[in-house]
């Protein structure tokens, strides 16, 4: 059984950078990522990456700002979140995928293949 749980939210000034972080029990997924969602909107993939910790890919929204990590010894993910919008304020969710491999050999971003979920951290960015 795969447990995830997140910590490293906060309240942030906009242009601030916060850093979150998720560790994880086990390893029977193909796939990690990060998750947000705002009220009133879906859940979006923000980065996602393979359990390896290769193949990384992020939405259009956050790419050069974000970066995810993922220490296999460990069994962590991470993701270091920087120049911070207020329309980043979310809550983050960590996900993990048991099938979630693409042909092309990145991650599936659709959060219907991710099976496994923390019970997320807040983010909040003022202005």
């Amino acid at each position: 059984q795969v447990q995830l749980a997140e910590s490293g939210g906060g309240s942030v000034q906009a242009g601030e950078s916060l850093t979150l972080s998720c560790a994880a029990s086990g390893y029977a997924y193909q796939c990690m990522g990060w998750f947000r969602q705002a009220p009133g909107k879906e859940r979006e993939a923000v980065a996602i990456i393979l359990n390896s910790g290769l193949v990384p890919n992020y939405a259009d929204s956050v790419k050069g700002r974000f970066t995810i990590s993922r220490n296999v010894a460990k069994n962590t993910l991470g993701l270091q979140m920087n120049a911070l919008k207020p329309e980043d304020s979310a809550m983050y969710y960590c996900a993990a995928a048991a099938r979630g491999l693409r042909p092309s050999g990145d991650c599936e971003d659709a959060s219907g293949f991710y099976n496994y979920w923390g019970q997320g951290t807040q983010v909040t960015v003022s202005s």
